[in-house]
């Protein structure tokens, strides 16, 4: 219920004063992701739902605000903006008003940075099952401008079968925004994790999924990762468990030629907090790569 969450999580408060609402944005994600569950809620949105979410970011990407608030309205989606406590930068932040509510339908969350076109994305397909990868994904989403974090908004077990896990189906909200992205040639990075047993002799396993584009990208991160004594490995140049080459959005942006990087991480990057933030400065070298690129060109 609304009265139940705190004021930097409710996204239906008021914007007085001189500017936005100052919100910790992990506090924020923190706070909307304790309640996903693997026997939580989720309704898989008809093709209709999810394109209109989608295109209503796409609005906001192209500074249509009004427009894409009104389109987002169409299903039960807002927009509001917060301004980071920790950065003091603003963001938009695009959410299901149905979250606040008994019956989530689990279809996930935005943060688009307000003060710079965004060139780059962070995904977040395992928020909770993946432990704590959305906090890496504000770690990251603050470590470089012109950036957008997707959230997906269930447990991958929620729901029936694999209906909510994102990173393999294509008829979900959060697939149709990185679908979105790919479109106007936004390259992603997406944050995994693995338990040691699956990988015991690494601390990350890199990889560029289904392509290639992501290579030039994904050898900066290795080599940051590398410099910040994690233990890497590299998907293109040696056999590694979890590579991703599945995953759907990393096919959409291979068959669209755009970089992409599938990057799994072991539990202490994503869980102490000093591993945290070194992680997180190994990605931001390539999202700052990315927004200078994008400037260059």
């Amino acid at each position: 219920m609304r009265g139940s969450h705190s004021k930097g999580e409710n996204p239906s408060a008021d914007q007085h004063g001189d500017g936005p609402p100052s919100v910790d944005l992990a506090r924020s994600v923190a706070a909307y992701t304790s309640r996903f569950a693997p026997d939580g809620a989720f309704r898989p949105p008809s093709r209709t739902e999810r394109e209109t979410v989608a295109e209503g970011v796409g609005l906001l990407l192209d500074g249509h605000r009004e427009q894409a608030e009104q389109r987002l309205a169409e299903v039960d989606f807002a927009v509001r903006t917060i301004a980071d406590s920790s950065t003091g930068r603003r963001f938009a932040e695009v959410y299901d008003r149905v979250d606040q509510g008994p019956a989530p339908r689990g279809w996930g969350r935005v943060l688009v940075d307000l003060e710079h076109p965004v060139r780059w994305s962070v995904q977040v397909p395992h928020p909770v099952a993946d432990q704590d990868t959305e906090l890496l994904g504000v770690r990251v989403l603050r470590g470089a401008p012109g950036g957008l974090l997707v959230i997906a908004g269930a447990h991958r077990k929620s729901g029936e079968g694999n209906a909510s896990d994102v990173a393999h189906r294509r008829d979900t909200v959060f697939h149709t925004i990185c679908a979105e992205l790919v479109r106007r040639q936004v390259p992603g990075v997406q944050l995994h994790g693995f338990a040691e047993k699956s990988a015991p002799r690494y601390d990350v396993i890199a990889s560029t999924g289904a392509g290639e584009d992501g290579l030039t990208a994904g050898r900066r991160l290795t080599d940051a990762l590398g410099d910040r004594d994690f233990a890497v490995c590299r998907a293109w140049a040696r056999s590694c468990p979890l590579a991703g080459r599945d995953n759907v959005q990393g096919r959409a942006a291979a068959d669209a030629g755009v970089p992409f990087l599938h990057v799994e991480f072991a539990p202490g990057p994503r869980t102490n907090t000093r591993q945290a933030a070194r992680a997180a400065e190994a990605l931001s070298v390539v999202t700052r790569g990315w927004a200078r690129s994008a400037l260059a060109g």
